[in-house]
């Protein structure tokens, strides 16, 4: 149950004074639908309102604050001309100009003969002072009502500055007076206001420096979401442990004969991080442990010897992949080794149904099956493993904590291990793997060849196409990324279709297409076909599925390369480089590229490492675009920047541990006040995992 005391703050917006369903509508899109999310709605700017000059000394361009006299009015000859006020304070004259006036309202509004204060930015047109559209008129004996300073909120098309932040100022009225949940010793050596007191400096900014994520204001706040989010992970990784592990070890002769199969030899990173996740399986505690590894740093080997340790201490292994593409790729893949082992390797996906099905998941009850590789179908109530050992996810981005505790309900309790090929800064990965433990496979496999990165202008593109042509004449394969654009997907696609015409009457070769569109079928059928050579191009609007494998692939050319983001790129570029030839990536900007796309672009020449690259992208994005919704569905915060408090993150994770070390129930009277603050900032799911009673 929610506290009462923020029953306030879980009121729809609709409940303010002027909210109307139109406006609600607005007010929704820009900060969300509760109270809540109105007062964690932070200013983006600040108008200053403190200069107050002399007309004659008026700086054109600035906003200025002036008591003048009004003259006369100019009402317009004809309807698309302006409606001028003429106004003076005895140093020079100024025009107010107004469009589209009502004539009734500004005589009442500013009657000749009167005084105002009037506020709004100054322009200079023809020698003549003016101002457009004055943001504020009032008399001299309501000048406290006119505000020295005014925080900008970030708007939308129909929503207006002053309307949003009357519901911004609306909403914080509201605010309780809230318990303390903060050490009072950690308070005052940061020197840290209470929360209500933090949350007023935050919405009141005089100054740009204000609005600095550093401001002892703004890092309280932070604090407070961080702590939150800290605590709602380590909450629910004690759920997930307090059911107990079992010790889960082999005899290692099923993996002797795998690593027997393999190709080649495994890399030290390979092996160090087996090590690790094999210790963990062989403890009693539950594993929860995050693989992180470069493209192509040969994860799902370390996570097949891993599922074949399971098989060898008599439990089933399951793997669980992000779509039906990939899952066909790791059958197909792990196949060979799995036969060499001598254990029994399916798949199953949405795709399987009726008989097929029924034997499937009959053989899995039975015991008959020992891993079973699949896509979010494993999740279905009807699939029931006789004793799952191990669930290994590939590509956790696609896959949040809730999947993880369901994917724990298949029976007793089993290890996790969740594999990423997009590899996350530091302080990202405490924000949204808090609960889990990490290893990195470090280095690049044997036999993989750097791939040459060129970046290139788009009036460069006849060059590009005849480079192409030679290669594919050559028997290569190449891809070419087309950029997708929420806003404009039938534009894009329509784009991607046209240079993919013109591409086949360039090149005079078979070439494929693969969109967001197509139906699942439809785009495994163009990956087929480019994968067993029919097409030697494939364009692709969407991100090329991260995982797949096509070594002959060697050239990938990813147009507009400034409107992607660098782990993409990276991924992107990822795809080519698998086979024994030499591979390249050409980045193909349009148009003059701004400061950030520079750096962008820069790094990925200079660099292969996906950790590094990483790094700079949060440095260069912000973390709200590292880990957008669309591409990661992993932790979004409203006030904390895990890039600008990286620091506050750490102490915000050793202070959860040490709270539920000494308070694992939150029942103590820090404990009740932190039960507040996880369900204000939305961690209702954690405050669950808490024993009652």
């Amino acid at each position: 149950m929610r506290p009462s005391i923020l029953f306030p703050l879980f009121a729809e917006i609709r409940t303010l004074a002027g909210v109307g369903p139109k406006l609600e509508k607005l007010i929704v899109k820009v900060a969300g639908a509760k109270l809540v999310d109105l007062i964690f709605d932070l200013p983006v700017g600040v108008v200053d309102r403190s200069y107050r000059p002399k007309l004659i000394a008026a700086e054109p361009g600035r906003i200025a604050t002036l008591e003048v006299h009004v003259l006369d009015h100019a009402p317009p000859r004809v309807k698309s001309q302006p409606y001028r006020i003429r106004v003076s304070d005895g140093t020079a004259a100024m025009d107010l100009i107004y469009f589209r006036a009502d004539a009734k309202y500004l005589s009442a509004l500013l009657p000749p003969g009167s005084r105002r204060l009037i506020s709004g930015k100054v322009e200079s047109f023809k020698d003549r002072l003016q101002m457009p559209h004055p943001d504020y008129v009032v008399a001299p004996e309501d000048a406290a009502s006119l505000p020295q300073h005014e925080a900008v909120y970030g708007l939308t098309e129909g929503l207006t500055p002053k309307t949003l932040s009357k519901a911004v100022r609306g909403a914080l009225e509201r605010v309780p007076p809230m318990p303390e949940w903060q050490d009072a010793a950690f308070l005052k050596q940061r020197r840290f206001a209470p929360f209500n007191e933090a949350l007023s400096i935050a919405h009141a900014p005089a100054h740009e420096a204000d609005l600095s994520p550093e401001t002892p204001a703004r890092q309280r706040l932070a604090y407070d979401e961080l702590l939150a989010n800290q605590l709602a992970l380590l909450l629910i990784r004690a759920r997930l442990r307090e059911s107990g592990g079992r010790r889960v070890t082999g005899d290692g002769h099923l993996k002797a004969r795998a690593i027997a199969a393999l190709p080649f030899a495994l890399t030290d990173g390979q092996l160090s991080a087996l090590a690790e996740i094999e210790t963990d399986m062989a403890s009693d505690k539950r594993m929860l442990r995050l693989l992180q590894g470069d493209v192509g740093s040969g994860k799902t080997v370390v996570a097949l010897l891993a599922l074949l340790g399971a098989v060898e201490a008599g439990f089933q292994g399951a793997l669980m992949a992000p779509t039906e593409l990939l899952v066909r790729q790791h059958l197909a893949s792990l196949t060979p080794y799995a036969e060499a082992a001598g254990v029994r390797l399916t798949a199953l996906t949405g795709r399987e149904r009726g008989p097929q099905r029924t034997e499937t998941l009959a053989k899995l009850a039975a015991g008959e099956i020992d891993i079973l590789i699949g896509t979010h179908a494993l999740f279905s109530e009807d699939v029931a493993f006789r004793d799952l050992g191990l669930a290994v996810v590939d590509e956790q981005h696609r896959f949040g904590v809730h999947q993880r505790m369901q994917l724990q309900s298949k029976g007793k309790p089993a290890d996790v291990l969740v594999m990423t090929a997009t590899p996350i800064p530091r302080t990202l990965a405490l924000t949204a793997y808090g609960d889990m433990d990490v290893s990195k496979i470090t280095g690049r496999p044997p036999g993989r060849k750097p791939v040459e990165t060129r970046v290139m202008s788009a009036a460069r593109l006849d060059d590009l196409i005849t480079h192409l042509r030679l290669a594919l004449d050559r028997g290569n394969r190449a891809y070419w990324v087309c950029p997708l654009v929420e806003e404009s997907e039938k534009i894009d696609l329509a784009a991607a279709q046209e240079r993919a015409v013109m591409l086949k009457k360039a090149l005079g070769v078979n070439v494929g297409l693969v969109h967001g569109q197509m139906k699942a079928a439809e785009r495994d059928t163009a990956m087929a076909a480019f994968k067993n050579g029919e097409t030697q191009l494939l364009v692709a609007t969407t991100v090329i599925e991260v995982g797949v494998d096509v070594p002959e692939a060697t050239i990938m050319v990813v147009e507009h390369a400034e409107r992607f983001g660098l782990a993409q790129l990276h991924q992107l570029r990822g795809r080519v480089g698998r086979g024994t030839g030499k591979s390249s990536c050409m980045l193909v900007y349009h148009g003059a590229l701004g400061q950030t796309a520079k750096a962008r672009l820069a790094t990925m020449r200079e660099t292969d490492d996906g950790f590094v690259i990483a790094e700079q992208d949060l440095k260069l994005r912000g973390p709200g675009e590292v880990l957008g919704k669309r591409q990661s569905g992993m932790e979004e915060f409203r006030i904390a920047d895990p890039s600008a408090h990286g620091e506050l993150l750490a102490v915000a994770h050793d202070d959860a541990r040490l709270i539920l070390s000494r308070d694992p129930d939150l029942k103590s009277p820090r404990g009740e006040n932190l039960r507040v603050l996880l369900y204000l900032f939305g961690r209702d799911e954690a405050v669950r995992y808490l024993r009652t009673g």
